[in-house]
C-alpha cells in the first residue's frame, strides 16, 4: 500500500471535522470529475446518509442527489444523553434539511418500501431512479420478551433513537421520588455508540446527585468490559462513589451487575417496571432497556444483510450482496470501525469519493478513516478517544494506525477534563454543521 501524506489523507478520509471543508472535496472539483451526469438516491438522512449526499453534491454538482428520509427533523443520538442532566435541550439537537436542499439536493420525506436494481419506491407512491444507491438506515432492535417499540414509546424506553423516547425518559426521571431506583439494561456487542449506555449512566447519576441524592442506579450488563472501561469506572468513582466492586460499594450511587450469568436481560414486565435477568429480577422506578441491535429493517427487507449486519467492500462501501448499492453507518459490517456518528461521517465521505469516481469513470481512491468520540460524565468532566485507520492490505478489515485517549489515573487533570466538556460541545457543533450544512450551534 502506498503511504499517505497529510493532503492525501484529508482528501479521502473526511478526516477530523475541523478539516472537513478541506476534505470537502477540493479533491473532486478538478477537471477529471467535471461535467458528469448520474443519479444517486440516499436512503436515510442521518449522519451517514446526509453527509454522503452533501459530499457527493459538493464534489460534482452535475450529479442528481436525492435523500429519502421520513422525518422532517433529525435529532442526534450522540450528545442526547446530556438532556437527562439538563446540560443541553432536545431542541438544541434538532436538525432539518433546508441547508442541504439549498445545495441542490432533493429532499423527499417518505418511507422506503423497496430498493430495486435501478429505482427506489416509497410508501407515498414515489419511484426514484438511480445509478447508485446509498443505504444508511441506522439500527433496529432485537427486543426481548415483553419489550417492543410500542412499549418503548409509552413506558419502558430504550431511548436509543433520539427524540420522543429521550424526552420521555427525562420526564420519568423528573417524576421519580428521591430514593427511587433507575435500572439501565445495556446490550450485547456490537451496537450503536459503544460508550452510550455508560455515559447515560453518568448523566442520570449527575441529575440524581443534584436533585435526588438518595436514589440509586443499577446497570445490567451482559458484558464483562465495555468501551472506555477504565475511564468510566474512574469517573463513576470520582463523582458517584463507585468502588469497582459488583455492588459498587456502600456509598455508591451506581451498581454494575456484569456478565452473562447476572447481567443478561431475558424478559421485561412493563406492567411492574421489572427487568428479569438470568438469575435475578430487578424492580425499577424508572426502567431503561437498550436492546441488542441489528441493521435497519430496510436493509433486511431488501437483501443487503448477512445475519444482523450488511457486508460491504471497505474501499467503497458497496454492498457485497447487491451491485451499485452502498451501505454506510451503523448498519454496515465495517470490520475495525466502531458504530458511531463520527465513523458514519467518515464512512460517508469515503463512500462519496468512491461514487463520484465511479460515475466519472475513475477508480475509487484508497481511503483512510477516522473516529472521535466524547463522553461527558459530569458537568465539569469529559473524556475522549480518537483514532485514525487505514484499509488493511487484504481489504478485509480496517486497521488502526494511530490514536489517543484522555489521560486517567495519576495523569488525570481536572482542569483539562473540564476543558474536554467544552471540546465535546464544540465538536458537536462542527460535525453537525458539516453534515447538515446548517451552521447551528449548541
Amino acid at each position: 500500500m502506498s503511504k499517505f501524506n497529510r493532503r492525501d489523507f484529508l482528501k479521502v478520509s473526511g478526516g477530523a471535522v475541523g478539516a472537513a471543508s478541506v476534505a470537502g472535496m477540493g479533491l473532486y472539483t478538478g477537471s477529471s470529475f467535471a461535467g458528469s451526469k448520474g443519479r444517486v438516491v440516499v436512503v436515510g438522512g442521518g449522519m451517514g446518509g446526509a453527509t454522503c449526499a452533501k459530499y457527493i453534491k459538493r464534489a460534482d454538482a452535475s450529479i442528481d442527489v436525492t435523500i429519502i428520509e421520513p422525518n422532517k427533523t433529525y435529532y442526534t443520538g450522540f450528545t442526547s444523553n446530556l438532556t437527562l442532566s439538563g446540560m443541553v435541550t432536545m431542541d438544541q439537537l434538532a436538525h432539518t434539511y433546508e441547508g442541504l436542499a439549498g445545495m441542490g439536493i432533493n429532499i423527499v420525506h417518505d418511507s422506503v418500501t423497496e430498493i430495486g436494481d435501478s429505482s427506489v419506491k416509497t410508501a407515498g407512491g414515489g419511484s426514484y431512479g438511480f445509478d447508485r444507491c446509498v443505504v444508511s438506515p441506522g439500527v433496529d432492535f432485537k427486543f426481548v420478551e415483553g419489550h417492543s417499540e410500542e412499549v418503548a414509546n409509552t413506558s419502558v424506553t430504550h431511548a436509543y433513537k433520539s427524540g420522543h423516547q429521550m424526552n420521555l425518559l427525562g420526564k420519568q426521571l423528573k417524576a421519580m421520588k428521591d430514593g427511587g431506583t433507575v435500572v439501565i439494561a445495556a446490550p450485547r456487542n456490537p451496537f450503536r455508540c459503544p460508550p452510550g449506555p455508560y455515559e447515560r449512566t453518568a448523566q442520570v447519576a449527575a441529575y440524581l446527585k443534584a436533585n435526588k441524592p438518595k436514589s440509586k442506579i443499577i446497570v445490567l450488563d451482559p458484558k464483562d468490559k465495555f468501551s472506555k472501561f477504565g475511564l468510566f469506572r474512574e469517573a463513576w468513582s470520582v463523582h458517584y462513589g463507585f468502588d469497582g466492586s459488583q455492588d459498587g460499594g456502600e456509598n455508591s450511587m451506581i451498581t454494575w451487575v456484569k456478565g452473562a450469568a447476572g447481567g443478561a436481560l431475558e424478559e421485561v414486565d412493563a406492567s411492574t417496571n421489572t427487568a428479569i435477568a438470568a438469575i435475578e429480577e430487578f424492580k425499577a422506578d424508572v426502567l431503561n432497556v437498550i436492546p441488542d441491535q441489528k441493521a435497519g429493517n430496510v436493509a433486511h427487507a431488501n437483501g443487503l444483510t448477512d445475519g444482523d449486519w450488511c457486508p460491504v467492500d471497505l474501499q467503497t462501501f458497496e454492498s457485497k450482496k447487491r451491485a451499485n448499492i452502498h451501505v454506510i453507518g451503523d448498519s454496515s459490517a465495517a470490520k475495525g470501525l466502531p458504530k458511531s456518528g463520527y465513523a458514519a461521517s467518515s464512512e460517508a465521505k469515503v463512500c462519496a469519493a468512491a461514487i463520484v469516481a465511479a460515475l466519472n469513470g475513475n477508480s475509487a481512491p484508497i481511503p483512510a478513516y477516522t473516529n472521535t468520540c466524547y463522553s461527558v460524565v459530569a458537568p465539569n468532566d469529559a473524556f475522549s478517544v480518537a483514532a485514525v485507520y487505514q484499509l488493511g492490505a487484504d481489504k478485509a478489515k480496517v486497521q488502526k494506525i494511530s490514536g489517543g485517549l484522555t489521560p486517567s489515573g495519576k495523569n488525570r487533570n481536572a482542569a483539562f477534563r473540564a476543558r474536554e466538556v467544552q471540546y465535546a460541545l464544540s465538536w458537536y457543533d462542527n460535525i453537525t454543521s458539516d453534515t447538515f450544512n446548517d451552521g447551528k450551534k449548541l
